[in-house]
């Protein structure tokens, strides 16, 4: 097969025709027709010193030509033997979609060229060709491949630049969440020292909940506003006068009343905050029970907030297995009957068969992890 390179012979018509040495500089145009006539017309046509010409006598060789050297453009005729234009088009443009493409056609198929346009051409010629329309119709067609070129560039570099922005945009807000955690490890250490008889509670708790919630396939979203909940569920004991709080003895009537006012001093110091939000509901509905014996808006089953449901059970366990000033603390094996026992009273029932589904080793476990040692979550 002649390279397709090579000047066409006045004998016979070869795959292409060179009319100058390739240069970059110069409009590259790869012309495709069966009829060498029309080929050398517009070798002539389009030549030095503003364009480059390589012709081919059908689609295939258009296509391994195009494979070679790279074009601006293509300006096929519609009808050859073989691979018609409107398949070459096609290919060109699945294979070359930034190479103008102009399709030449006879005065009877002016239908033809308009559905080739259709399908992707940036223009059709109408035979015979006059100088003055290909080089018009042929420099729109390049003015518009690179306007769309540059719009792809654009596109580009826009999602290049999305990518970066996102990148950052991560950064900073693992450094925000890196603070909120600072700010919620502050919070709950100036609670374990306003109660240092219930040292660690928060912590505790806190994976406690998590435990559980982790067992009903809660989401990282839903965990992280459990985790902020259950830790930061007693900071409204702040508000609490130390005589109740850390009352050795049973409260009296109105010191319980005042000390139950922790979980709505609770609420009002966080619901303000964005990314404690989610986090104030467990504050205040903390002490609801099942049975509606709760605290403070005495909430029943289903009325209860998820979340607190499930701190509930966990807070109640770490009661009983904790020591307190007025006792000692039960064993774990103790605690978990208990609340089995209370299911359906104090506690919603399906929490608690997720509470006692976890072995038992789990939660003596989780308790002596070391406290301080880093975010409970």
């Amino acid at each position: 097969m002649p390279n397709l390179d090579e000047v066409i012979p006045p004998e016979g018509h070869g795959i292409a025709a060179k009319v100058m040495p390739p240069r970059r500089s110069l409009t590259r145009v790869l012309v495709v027709d069966d009829e060498l006539a029309a080929c050398r017309l517009l070798s002539i046509l389009l030549g030095p010193p503003d364009y480059y010409c390589a012709t081919a006598s059908n689609g295939e060789e258009a296509l391994l030509s195009l494979q070679r050297q790279p074009f601006d453009a293509v300006i096929s005729d519609l009808k050859m033997p073989g691979m018609s234009g409107m398949e070459l088009l096609s290919e060109v443009r699945r294979r070359h979609p930034h190479v103008a493409f102009l399709v030449t056609t006879g005065v009877d198929d002016v239908d033809v060229g308009v559905e080739a346009m259709r399908s992707g051409a940036d223009d059709y010629l109408v035979k015979p060709l006059l100088e003055s329309v290909v080089v018009a119709s042929l420099g729109r067609a390049l003015h518009k491949q690179r306007l769309e070129q540059q719009v792809e560039n654009y596109r580009q570099h826009l999602e290049e630049m999305v990518v970066e922005r996102t990148a950052q945009l991560q950064t900073a807000l693992q450094q925000v969440e890196g603070s909120y955690e600072d700010t919620l490890r502050a919070l709950g250490a100036a609670i374990d020292l306003r109660d240092r008889e219930t040292g660690g509670h928060s912590q505790r708790v806190c994976r406690y909940s998590l435990e559980i919630a982790r067992a009903m396939s809660w989401s990282d979203q839903q965990l992280g506003s459990l985790a902020r909940g259950a830790y930061l569920h007693d900071i409204g004991k702040l508000g609490v006068p130390d005589d109740i709080l850390l009352k050795p003895g049973p409260l009296t009537a109105d010191e319980r009343t005042l000390m139950q006012q922790h979980v709505q001093i609770g609420f009002e110091l966080v619901k303000g905050i964005p990314f404690l939000v989610d986090a104030a509901e467990i504050i205040l509905t903390h002490h609801e029970r099942h049975d509606g014996s709760g605290y403070p808006r005495g909430l029943k089953a289903e009325e209860i907030p998820p979340g607190a449901r499930i701190f509930a059970v966990a807070d109640s366990f770490d009661a009983i297995t904790s020591d307190r000033p007025y006792r000692r603390a039960s064993p774990f094996d103790a605690g978990r009957e208990t609340i089995r026992r209370e299911a359906d009273r104090l506690f919603h029932p399906e929490i608690v068969s997720v509470f006692s589904s976890i072995p038992a080793e789990t939660w003596s476990t989780m308790a002596r992890k070391q406290i301080g040692s880093g975010a409970p979550y």
